[in-house]
């Protein structure tokens, strides 16, 4: 820390209980200045001699009073006795920590020039240009002591020149920075052996660009705005170190626990400053802060009452970034006059402007793709994936909510384009969990919800659980078997029609599986209004097990009711592949195309299994 000594007599300054002073001299003390609580006992002449102001006060204090009066006295007493040891050439030393009262006090008794010369605010000035703003930690400690004496502070122009030098210091390049600061977070291995001959700077990282984030954070919140808007200003410093710095800013001050958070006491001071943050944050389309630390901060924005017009501002950003966000950050609470646990509506409306985004992004790149005849546009785009994988997450979580209504499930899973779902696992583990946690769902409901789910973009994992699931509705468990069937015999086909290109038929395996479904579905359709009798089930179950005992033997892991109609397909595709040329019987149609008797090849075959995306 920079100081300047000024004055060489030793001090003789003294005490009598806390509120007087007095110089020990010889000669009786003639005037006494009240400043605040405490009264000083001095001699004119030192002072008269150095202080404009004092001329005059004791000038009037003849006519009417022996005592003057400073109640409004900058800096209060202790910066009061700076000047006056000065005033008598007693040693006073100046720092960082005094200096501002100081010379706010200087100036109040008008200590220029023109009553002596090198008087004290010469030298205060010459301090404080030589060695205070050249100094980057003395500069953060001034600007934190103008906030007592802010209006003096601002009339000297103090905060603004400490503001333009911590500004000026943040915009240097990382290479030649040759100060002390403080970076805690990213300091080489502590445990690191130093080498002989090696530089102490050299068993630290490099500096990193946001090195001066931790130093300015003990400012206050105004100051600090003050100072990230000046760096900004600069035009040198990139959005992501401005994001860090906020980042670091709101963990330094923000309380962790929610009561803490809207605490009466200090909830305008934590309104203040998020809103702060969010006015501050990078207009660089929303690189400059992770989705986490947006999310969080949207939590907080929430909690404190910010804004509402900042928080759709927030709601914006983070919807630039949403493919970056987990499951947890989006878990923000609900509040009064919602029920739910989670706020359902606020995701939703961030899932919709992103989706919105992407769309407009897709159709510009499909113009572009046009004009120049390429398809890079697609490489683009797999942040879809991204967030159709989040909205899938977050809907599992949400589901457990018992006051969480059918229609906003569907809607939020709707959100989302089909293209950012090629496989639906995560949606039936929704869904799945939707319908345990809601039992008194219609039929009607469970109907609507399971349509949001194409069995077809199962995987084989998610389709042998779901044909076991009691809480899905009979049609949608006889779909995952109808399809689980076509995929097993499109694979097998594939692999016929191209048996030395096994990269060919996984790639024809869609195709296959879209071509068996049309030629059967008509006829599924007479066949589950045939499996309405208990004994039908039996007798059909019964027929697959002579046909083939290894297709039996997968289905014994399967829950009766499942296994029933497991069995009924099964029987139903045998017949049809020995009557294949019939197209007049019902039974003869079939949801698989396996080779009658077969039974190896099929069950080779439900190894290959691929999902359908």
């Amino acid at each position: 820390m920079k100081f300047m000594k000024l004055g060489s007599k030793p001090d003789a300054f003294q005490a009598d209980g806390k509120s007087i002073r007095y110089v020990s001299s010889e000669l009786q003390t003639d005037v006494v200045i009240n400043v605040g609580e405490v009264k000083f006992y001095l001699h004119k002449f030192p002072l008269l001699s150095k202080s404009n102001r004092l001329q005059k006060l004791v000038s009037k204090a003849n006519e009417d009073s022996e005592e003057i009066d400073m109640v409004d006295f900058p800096g209060g007493p202790k910066s009061f006795e700076i000047c006056a040891k000065f005033c008598y050439g007693m040693t006073v030393t100046l720092n960082a920590y005094n200096v501002v009262a100081a010379r706010c006090a200087a100036e109040y008794l008008e200590m220029t020039e023109g009553v002596d010369h090198s008087n004290l605010i010469y030298k205060i000035e010459v301090f404080l240009n030589s060695s205070i703003f050249r100094s980057w930690k003395d500069s953060i400690i001034v600007l934190q002591t103008t906030k007592p004496l802010l209006s003096w502070s601002e009339d000297l122009k103090i905060v603004g020149r400490c503001i333009d030098s911590i500004a000026s210091k943040t915009s240097v390049d990382p290479a030649n920075i040759t100060w002390s600061y403080t970076y805690n977070r990213k300091l080489a291995e502590r445990d690191k052996i130093i080498e002989a001959g090696m530089n102490y700077r050299d068993k630290f990282e490099k500096v990193p660009r946001d090195w001066w984030v931790e130093d300015i954070c003990e400012l206050d919140i105004d100051l600090y705005k003050r100072v990230i808007i000046a760096v900004k200003s600069k035009g040198r410093m990139d959005g992501t170190v401005i994001g860090e710095a906020l980042k670091t800013y709101a963990v330094r001050w923000l309380p962790d626990s929610v009561e803490a958070l809207v605490l009466d006491e200090h909830a305008l001071r934590n309104k203040s400053l998020v809103e702060t943050i969010i006015c501050l944050l990078p207009s660089d389309k929303g690189m400059g802060c992770s989705s986490s630390f947006l999310l969080k901060l949207l939590k907080v924005s929430i909690l404190v009452g910010a804004d509402e017009l900042l928080r759709e501002e927030l709601v914006k950003r983070i919807s630039l970034k949403l493919h970056e966000a987990r499951v947890g950050d989006l878990l923000i609470p609900a509040r009064s006059p919602q029920i739910t646990i989670y706020d359902v509506e606020l995701v939703l409306s961030v899932v919709s402007q992103y989706v919105m985004r992407e769309k407009y992004k897709w159709d510009l790149d499909v113009v572009e793709k046009n004009e120049k005849g390429t398809d890079t546009f697609i490489l683009g785009h797999g942040s879809l994936l991204g967030v159709g994988r989040l909205v899938d997450g977050y809907l599992a979580e949400i589901a457990h909510d018992p006051n969480l209504n059918l229609s906003s499930f569907v809607e939020l899973s709707q959100s989302v384009p089909e293209s950012a779902r090629p496989i639906h696992d995560g949606l039936y583990k929704a869904i799945d969990i939707y319908l345990k946690e809601h039992p008194n769902l219609t039929k009607a409901e469970r109907k609507r919800i399971c349509a949001l789910m194409d069995v077809k973009k199962l995987t084989v994992e998610a389709s042998m659980d779901a044909a076991q699931n009691e809480q899905l509705p009979l049609r949608v468990v006889v779909q995952v078997l109808f399809f689980e069937q076509i995929r097993s015999a499109a694979s097998v086909q594939a692999l016929n029609n191209h048996p030395s290109d096994t990269s060919l038929s996984t790639t024809n395996l869609d195709e296959e599986c879209d071509k068996i479904a049309e030629e059967n579905c008509k006829p599924l359709g007479k066949q589950m209004s045939q499996m309405k009798v208990t004994e039908e089930f039996q007798k059909n179950a019964k027929l697959g097990k002579n046909n083939s005992k290894n297709s039996r033997s997968g289905a014994q892991l399967l829950p009766s009711r499942s296994r029933r109609i497991f069995d009924k397909l099964w029987s139903v595709g045998k017949g049809h592949v020995e009557n294949k040329s019939s197209e007049t019987s019902g039974s003869s149609h079939s949801p698989t195309s396996n080779v009658p008797g077969d039974s190896k090849s099929v069950s080779s075959s439900r190894q290959r299994r691929y999902s359908i995306s």
